[in-house]
């Protein structure tokens, strides 16, 4: 029997747990960009997130310049900060729904990156599941007419930039995941500083510890996806992408008491098949010989 690999067990549970902080991120974000714009959020997101990275920065003292791959670097802080702002500005004109469905496009985008950029080795049975579970997908948020529009070119843009961005964090798995943290909102930072002052509303105390707490919530996703990352194949962690719509619709119980459809029902119930079968294909057949890598510490 193959042996199990821990490895990949640990990134898959760190990376789900990052996904949930994504729900939970998106789920503010799109309260909070009603009354804000898309710059001055970024710009209080990033003061929140000092709160957290600086303690860490301290702790740990990386380096957070050096080490090489520059320019990769550079390109993650740029797909990054472009992912960010186009899922926000696309919130403002699309359903959340219709944004999510084109952000869960996103884990089809990384498989298919991983496999060139990355050297990858992809299965039928990784594609079937990622396949499988973007149809749980379609049909939990039924896409609305809006979602064929020049705004959705935007989210589709997003998207990309967030797939591209998580394939370069996997292949920047050897640099400190500080420093690649720090310099990911250092870019959305300086993008919401150029941009804030276009239409900037004072928001009052509570608005501020909200928008505040934005940036802990990103900083505590961001952390757990980049660790993930540096653990497990981006195309083993794809497909638990889709458990954001697990997260977004008992989020929207909680908190507006929306009822789940029993198209939410049945597709969430796709989505969850897929990434479970995932998990247990990955335990059977253990971690193949090009996927190995050292445990992060």
């Amino acid at each position: 029997m193959d042996r199990f690999a821990p490895g990949h067990a640990t990134g898959i549970l760190l990376y789900s747990a990052g996904i949930f902080f994504f729900a939970l991120n998106d789920a503010l974000g799109k309260w909070l960009v009603a009354d804000y714009s898309v710059g001055q959020l970024l710009l209080l997101r990033t003061i929140g997130a000092v709160f957290v990275l600086a303690p860490l920065l301290w702790l740990h003292r990386p380096a957070l310049i050096g080490g090489g791959q520059t320019g990769l670097k550079l390109a993650r802080v740029a797909c990054m900060a472009a992912d960010t702002f186009a899922f926000y500005y696309s919130t403002l004109y699309l359903p959340l729904a219709d944004v999510m469905t084109f952000y869960m496009a996103a884990p089809l985008l990384i498989t298919a990156i991983a496999v060139p950029f990355l050297g990858e080795k992809v299965g039928i049975w990784r594609w079937s599941a990622i396949l499988v579970g973007f149809v749980g997908v379609v049909i939990a948020l039924k896409p609305t007419g809006a979602a064929v529009s020049m705004v959705s070119l935007i989210a589709l843009f997003g998207s990309t930039m967030y797939a591209a961005g998580v394939t370069i964090t996997r292949a920047l798995k050897d640099t400190h995941w500080l420093q690649l943290v720090t310099w990911q909102f250092a870019g959305a930072g300086l993008t919401g500083l150029v941009t804030a002052p276009i239409g900037w509303v004072t928001p009052g105390p509570v608005d501020l510890m909200l928008l505040f707490l934005l940036g802990v919530v990103a900083v505590v996703c961001f952390i757990l996806i980049v660790r993930a990352l540096s653990n497990t194949p981006a195309s083993v962690l794809a497909p638990f992408q889709y458990s954001s719509i697990l997260w977004a619709a008992v989020m929207g119980w909680l908190v507006w008491g929306d009822v789940p459809t029993r198209e939410i029902v049945i597709g969430n119930a796709i989505i969850v098949a897929s990434g479970l079968f995932l998990f247990y294909r990955e335990r059977r057949r253990g971690s193949d010989v090009a996927d190995r890598i050292e445990p992060i510490p």
